[in-house]
């Protein structure tokens, strides 16, 4: 199907997602997938170390570095030659993003939005960081010149990056080696979830809680599916509550 451009829409994993970011990135360039099993799996088999990329719908950074590299063909050519790239919605997934963040501020004292991490085939981190331009500015490496390195050192010094891992992961806790659960949630979890949203509800201005809000579209999509299952009608009223206070 042509695009906006008239070019053939082409698609990668991210396609069959549920996550309005992650669906963002399904017709980027490089062959995304989701946080699975199959993913590493992939990477064992290929023996390639993984990359991945952790973000958000709201952040600024996240659209930034998606237009500078994941948008970019030259990119896009190295990390589907050399990584298997990974992409999570941090508000999908804020278990995973616990983790990585973790990581990251144990490697490099800092965090932040979007989350970069490279790991072995095994999901042993060994590199971290947050936003990367696409080239080296000021006092920032450029993300083609991180991907090349590695990928170099990945080939032809492969063992001191295992070593590197291995140290790593044994100092930080928790551990980076778990596996998504491939279950639905059941009716309960499913029911607490939707009641834990109702009592946080500001029924005046919109919205969870009462800080300051960003957009929680993943909020808002699961009252929209739990509307269409329950037929509960203050599910659907709290979604247009929030969506008329933010126009």
């Amino acid at each position: 199907m042509p695009n906006s451009t008239g070019k053939i829409r082409a698609y990668n994993r991210l396609i069959h997602e549920k996550s309005p970011y992650l669906l963002q990135h399904a017709e980027n360039p490089v062959n995304w997938y989701p946080y699975s099993k199959e993913a590493f799996d992939e990477a064992v088999i290929k023996n390639k170390p993984v990359f991945l990329s952790i973000g958000y719908s709201t952040c600024h950074w996240c659209h930034v570095m998606a237009h500078e590299s994941f948008e970019d063909e030259d990119v896009a050519k190295i990390l589907n030659e050399f990584y298997i790239a990974i992409k999570v919605d941090r508000e999908e997934r804020p278990d995973i993003d616990q983790i990585y963040m973790s990581v990251c501020q144990a490697l490099t004292g800092n965090g932040g939005w979007p989350l970069s991490i490279f790991m072995t085939p095994e999901g042993n981190p060994f590199f971290a960081g947050t936003y990367f331009p696409k080239l080296s500015r000021m006092s920032l490496p450029g993300f083609i010149e991180i991907l090349k390195q590695i990928a170099l050192m990945w080939q032809n010094d492969r063992e001191r990056i295992l070593k590197a891992s291995e140290e790593i992961t044994n100092a930080i806790q928790p551990k980076t080696d778990f596996e998504l659960s491939s279950h639905d949630l059941g009716i309960d979890t499913l029911k607490k979830g939707y009641t834990q949203l109702a009592r946080s509800f500001d029924n005046k201005q919109g919205g969870f809680g009462n800080a300051p809000k960003f957009p929680t579209p993943h909020n808002l999509t699961f009252l929209l599916r739990w509307h269409k299952r329950s037929k509960e009608l203050p599910a659907i009223e709290m979604v247009e509550k929030t969506l008329g206070c933010m126009r």
